[in-house]
């Protein structure tokens, strides 16, 4: 397993990390079991980045993954999760000072245990970013010196949100998703910003929410009809050579050194097992291009989400 350092944060962390979306049942009903033989799996195989949300499950991904977690050294990890959205609707979002700071104890006693390493503001877009500057990273940081935890991220959709943030406020990572796969690699325009400003760079859904697999889209993605029949043309592409197009996803995702680290999400052991196999074979750079040029015609077309004035390009 290739480790890299979380920009200034200087936790090295496991190129391919595990995402905790999964331990909620949000894209499928789990077996409590067998998720959390996913996690130890994880583990035992090098994963050592664990990241997760009180938004996935309302609060059951944390409870499975703190179940997870008990006995396990916790030195042999870094743990991340999250604060300020809570469910789907509007009034779901919360920002203030208040609510974050008690978001963070109602996630530590969930997982029982008495430090985290990175938290992070969760979907931003959705609300007025200066809440975020002003209420939730200023709370987060009181938090971080009471030693509750190590380090503050931002994570969202749009990537005009992130700089937005972070030309106002001190933030360690970002976390973006759906932005470095095969079919959107917008990420890409925004990272020398991030690499001079030292910050951790996180990627997750590296498959876009199922877009670059075989399976069923979840009812709720919210992908336009376009991407959807372009990323169905380079699986059956994929398919009809025989090639898994959810590895080479995978792959591409994995193989930037300023990407660092790649949140995959599943409760399922052997998915995971896979998807450490495939971090560490070689990328097949023909099957790459072919697969690229198939996707060219929705190349970085991507769907808004939270309020129009968060979204947009980033400069």
């Amino acid at each position: 397993m290739e480790y890299r350092t979380l920009g200034k944060t200087g936790l090295k962390v496991s190129a391919l990390s595990f995402g905790g979306s999964s331990l909620g049942s949000m894209f499928r009903t789990i077996d409590e079991a067998q998720a959390i033989e996913t996690v130890h799996t994880a583990l035992d195989l090098g994963i050592n980045f664990i990241d997760t949300s009180p938004f996935y499950g309302l609060g059951s991904a944390e409870t499975v993954l703190g179940k997870a977690l008990k006995g396990v050294p916790r030195d042999s990890y870094h743990l991340a999760t999250k604060v300020g959205r809570y469910g789907d609707n509007v009034e779901d979002f919360d920002f203030s000072a208040a609510r974050v700071k008690r978001s963070v104890d109602e996630s530590l006693e969930r997982m029982g245990v008495d430090y985290i390493d990175l938290i992070q503001c969760h979907d931003i877009e959705y609300v007025d970013l200066d809440l975020v500057v002003n209420e939730a990273l200023p709370a987060l940081r009181e938090v971080q010196q009471a030693g509750k935890m190590g380090f503050v991220g931002i994570t969202g959709f749009p990537l005009k949100a992130f700089p937005t943030v972070m030309n106002q406020a001190d933030v360690d990572t970002i976390q973006s998703y759906c932005h470095y796969c095969l079919n959107d690699h917008s990420l890409s325009d925004l990272l020398p910003y991030l690499k001079v400003k030292e910050i951790g760079v996180i990627s997750s859904a590296p498959i876009a929410m199922r877009l670059l697999s075989d399976g069923a889209l979840p009812d709720w993605h919210p992908a336009p009809q376009n991407v959807r029949d372009g990323c169905a043309k380079a699986v059956a592409f994929c398919k009809e050579r025989s090639e898994d197009i959810s590895k080479l996803a995978v792959q591409f995702s994995v193989a930037n050194p300023d990407v660092h680290a790649v949140f995959v999400g599943t409760a399922n052991p052997d998915r995971i097992r896979k998807n450490a196999a495939w971090a560490e074979e070689p990328l097949d750079e023909t099957l790459l291009a072919e697969v690229l040029k198939v996707l060219k015609p929705v190349h970085n077309i991507t769907w808004q989400t939270g309020l129009p004035e968060n979204n947009g390009p980033w400069q």
